[in-house]
């Protein structure tokens, strides 16, 4: 039994020792667990326990911890990020989980992100994606004379919704198709609306979605499992923008 306060859990966790290695679910006890940690201060006990008994620790991605870079991209009970609204593993608290529970931990499962190890996934094809968009042309001059540029609020307020996306990839987890749309849609559609991003508007779109397909993500068919899982709330709505965009540089 735990403490009044703690908790004890079973861990399934996915191991793999490599990309092109067999992996399985193995399973783990996480005692004495505080409702007040992290999942990812969990795993870290977890494995501390492991190496102790010369136990190879868990592989899994971490950096900030604080909700920014979305590099704790982890599956658990079948949800990215563990389901919680608007949150991602390392914003994820134990708090949420009882005394006594099955916890299944898994990567990203799509075929455009290979297993590296254990829960880490290779995420370089958003990189990919990034990379294809190219660069924009306009000349800002010095700091006060970006000012100059007079943007209404409204186009304002749409492209830094878009601009929130921190390129997880949840919505590519999530999505029963393996699409990366949501996360492609983000980016194009932050500099869409913008003056700085009009020049290049035709050439990105069309580059980028031919990255997308070319990295070997899905189709969108509109399950709105993205959006579910995004943990900054992005919009199905950019998508139907960057369908605009790329008919408006075909068609024109």
């Amino acid at each position: 039994m735990s403490d009044h306060n703690t908790m004890n859990l079973t861990l399934h966790v996915w191991r793999q020792k490599g990309p092109n290695a067999p992996g399985k679910l193995e399973t783990y006890e996480a005692k004495n667990v505080s409702p007040d940690m992290s999942f990812l201060e969990m795993i870290d006990e977890v494995n501390e326990d492991l190496i102790k008994k010369g136990v190879e620790p868990i592989a899994f991605d971490h950096d900030c911890r604080e909700g920014i870079c979305g590099m704790c991209s982890q599956v658990i009970n079948g949800v990215p990020h563990g389901g919680q609204d608007r949150t991602t593993v390392c914003q994820l608290h134990m708090r949420t989980f009882k005394d006594g529970d099955n916890i299944f931990i898994e990567p990203w499962r799509a075929k455009a992100f290979p297993i590296v190890k254990d829960l880490v996934v290779d995420r370089s094809a958003l990189d990919t994606i990034i990379q294809a968009g190219g660069y924009t042309s306009c000349h800002t001059g010095g700091v006060a004379d970006g000012n100059t540029i007079l943007i209404p609020k409204p186009e304002a307020d749409y492209a830094m919704d878009a601009a929130e996306c921190i390129g997880c990839g949840a919505c590519v987890a999530g999505c029963p198709n393996g699409s990366a749309m949501l996360f492609t849609s983000a980016k194009v559609s932050q500099l869409a609306v913008l003056p700085q991003g009009k020049v290049e508007a035709a050439t990105r779109v069309n580059a980028m979605t031919e990255a997308l397909q070319q990295c070997g993500f899905g189709n969108c068919s509109n399950h709105y499992e993205c959006q579910a899982a995004c943990p900054k709330g992005i919009n199905v709505k950019f998508i139907a923008k960057l369908n605009r965009e790329y008919l408006k540089a075909v068609f024109e």
